[in-house]
């Protein structure tokens, strides 16, 4: 029998910000713990993993009985739960948490294999922070919960090792063991996922937990809510525990991508369950879709288009406009928000590529991440709001634009290839816009008539990025400064449709 140790309830292994690490049984009894901290993915992955404890301890039937027990109410059911099920939380052990005993016959491998920033195998090593390090208990759980949605697609899974007899899952089409596929919640290059944050965690738990209505209205987890895996575990890939996983919201929160099974010395590691995929269907509430396009498109994360800038496109849902992407986790939360003073929309992910089935991360792709504050007044005026924004994103798009060309055309006029030196300048253009973004934001809903008096600024960044990559020492230089860098025009602006009118 193996020793029962490293209790995920009461050890401290989860990242906190400004707190260092807590424990499970922390997150739902201090108020004061108020994010969590860590990279975007462990970030995402402990936030389900937190939703998944609170859908299981108490899922509410409506709104009303979400609204009337609140944060206490929700708090403790949870605590009871995790009393109830305390012994299914040890690492270790004869029942693992979320892992799997049998898959013991495959290849044991260095945790470095599972964790995307860390070069494994003939990976070249750029600095300190890509050298493989021995991992503690508390490491070892993230690197756990990590892998259940986002295990990096490729060969590093031994799918060798079949535990539901007849599955060909992990076989390709001449019947040999196939590489693992990407997990659920990352896909071919990385899925952007977005959560309603509160003035505490506790509090961004309660905001994001569905109803059992919400959950029937998807229409897409036939097996609604589902029974949490460390409660009952599948056996194999297939079996008949795996399949309702595979339908139900729980499956999604907690995917099992991958079966591990975690020892001192590295990990026993294969790919697990195989999720339905955005093109046939099936998301996770937090990814902003849209299926009413020929072909069903999602956000992707995008470290050269942060998440700020995808603020219109993720609540496009207020409008109610067919053809628009949705983020069911937005759109079915925020909706209890009208009466917050302010509230945050998180965004984030990691950009990842792939190559025959591999996926890395390689040049300028990382998690990337970030936060904008909302007034709940919004919702009253909703439609000005949404409407305001996109005319300023469009105004600012469109002198981004305009700068690219005119820092290509200085260099085309001096006989230099500058559409590298362009994609520079623009991305130091979207730099200079972040900082004044959430002003601007206030402004579309607090103030929306006063929104237009950002676009000079606009301008003002432009100048500063072009005059930054455009230099004017030599008569040539000054000759083709002078001739670009005039040839900003104050049309750039105006609304498309004034424009059009005039």
């Amino acid at each position: 029998m193996t020793e029962n140790k490293f209790n995920l309830i009461e050890e401290k292994w989860i990242p906190a910000a400004d707190r260092g690490l807590v424990s499970i049984r922390d997150i739902f009894t201090d108020t004061t713990i108020t994010d969590l901290g860590g990279d975007a993915v462990q970030k995402i992955s402990i936030m389900k993993l937190l939703l998944a404890i609170a859908q299981s301890a108490w899922t509410p039937a409506d709104e009303q009985e979400w609204n009337s027990f609140g944060i206490q109410g929700m708090s403790r059911k949870v605590l009871q739960y995790l009393e109830i099920n305390h012994d299914s939380f040890w690492l270790y052990g004869d029942k693992p948490f979320l892992q799997m005993p049998a898959i013991v016959k495959a290849d044991r491998k260095s945790f470095g294999c599972v964790l995307p920033m860390i070069a494994y195998g003939n990976s070249t090593i750029l600095n300190s922070s890509q050298i493989e390090r021995a991992l503690n208990d508390a490491d070892r759980a993230l690197a756990l919960i990590q892998q259940s949605s986002f295990a990096l697609g490729g060969k590093k899974t031994d799918n060798t090792i079949v535990l539901s007899p007849g599955y060909t899952g992990k076989n390709n089409a001449e019947g040999k063991p196939s590489t693992g596929r990407p997990g659920p919640g990352l896909a071919f290059m990385g899925l952007l996922h977005s959560f309603i944050l509160g003035s505490s965690l506790i509090e961004s738990i309660w905001i994001n937990i569905f109803t059992s209505e919400q959950i029937t209205k998807m229409e897409i987890y036939p097996e609604g809510v589902g029974i949490a895996p460390w409660e009952t575990m599948p056996e194999g890939e297939d079996d008949s525990i795996a399949r309702k996983l595979k339908d139900s919201y729980m499956g999604r929160l907690i995917p099992l991508s991958r079966f591990m099974l975690i020892k001192q010395d590295g990990i026993h590691y294969s790919e697990g369950i195989l999720h339905k995929n955005y093109l046939e269907g099936v998301v996770d509430p937090s990814v902003a879709v849209n299926f009413n396009s020929k072909k069903t498109i999602v956000l992707w994360a995008d470290t050269e288009k942060r998440p700020w800038r995808q603020l219109p496109a993720l609540l496009s849902f207020m409008q109610q406009r067919t053809g628009s992407f949705k983020c069911m986790q937005l759109g079915m939360t925020m909706k209890r928000l009208g009466h917050f003073p302010v509230f945050t929309l998180w965004s984030g992910g990691m950009r990842v590529r792939s190559n025959a089935g591999e996926q890395y991360l390689s040049g300028t792709d990382d998690f990337i991440e970030s936060e904008i504050q909302l007034s709940g007044a919004i919702f009253g005026e909703s439609s000005l709001f949404i409407e305001t924004l996109n005319q300023e994103m469009e105004a600012m798009d469109g002198v981004s634009k305009s700068l690219w060309g005119r820092i290509s055309s200085y260099h085309k006029d001096l006989k230099v290839d500058g559409k590298e030196i362009a994609n520079k300048g623009t991305g130091d253009y979207w730099q200079l816009c972040e900082r004044l973004f959430q002003e601007l934001v206030d402004t579309c809903s607090t103030a929306p008539d006063q929104a237009k008096e950002y676009r000079n600024k606009y301008l003002q960044f432009a100048f500063i990025v072009y005059d930054k990559y455009c230099h004017n020492q030599s008569a040539r230089q000054m000759e083709a400064w002078a001739a670009n860098r005039f040839g900003f025009d104050k049309s750039l602006l105006e609304d498309k449709k004034e424009a059009k009118i005039k």
